[in-house]
């Protein structure tokens, strides 16, 4: 039997603890400055929570604002809750760190995003980025910046 090192998996956990310490910090000191960050999501994900409305809105992934509104930021290790506002409704988001698809702040132009190889989504990721759905809390209708996104799969063979 032969073993290999996974590279990929180790780097999604690398990255998916930076956005956990990231959010971490988030949630114990504010946002610093100008910035602020687009979480996309996987909706269909199991462990994901929000209100069913929003489900069906976006029955595959959903962009989330964390910016100029936000409450109740809770980060644990297996991912994150937070209360957003939409059209004046508050709503609770539980997001697991499995689900996030791409983490960016414009303010700094830092991306990342997370591949996915399921066997229903071969070509379609290639354009997630410019098809996600945004749900935007109120007042947080910022454009999306011109943030590089990093992916692995460039180095992968």
């Amino acid at each position: 039997m032969t073993r290999s090192i996974e590279y990929g998996q180790l780097m999604h956990k690398a990255m998916r603890g930076l956005i956990q310490q990231v959010l971490e910090d988030v949630a114990r000191d504010g946002l610093p400055g100008e910035h602020h960050f687009f979480i996309t999501f996987d909706t269909r994900h199991p462990d994901a929570e929000l209100a069913d409305w929003l489900r069906e809105r976006y029955p595959e992934e959903m962009t989330i604002v964390i910016q100029h509104w936000f409450d109740n930021l809770e980060v644990s290790d297996a991912g994150f809750a937070v209360t957003l506002n939409f059209g004046n409704t508050p709503e609770p988001l539980w997001i697991p760190f499995d689900a996030v698809r791409t983490f960016v702040d414009p303010s700094v132009e830092f991306g990342l995003r997370f591949e996915s190889h399921l066997p229903d989504e071969d070509e379609e990721d290639d354009d997630d980025e410019e098809s996600a759905d945004t749900a935007a809390a109120e007042n947080d209708t910022a454009p999306r910046g011109e943030a590089e996104v990093v992916s692995l799969d460039t180095w992968r063979k």
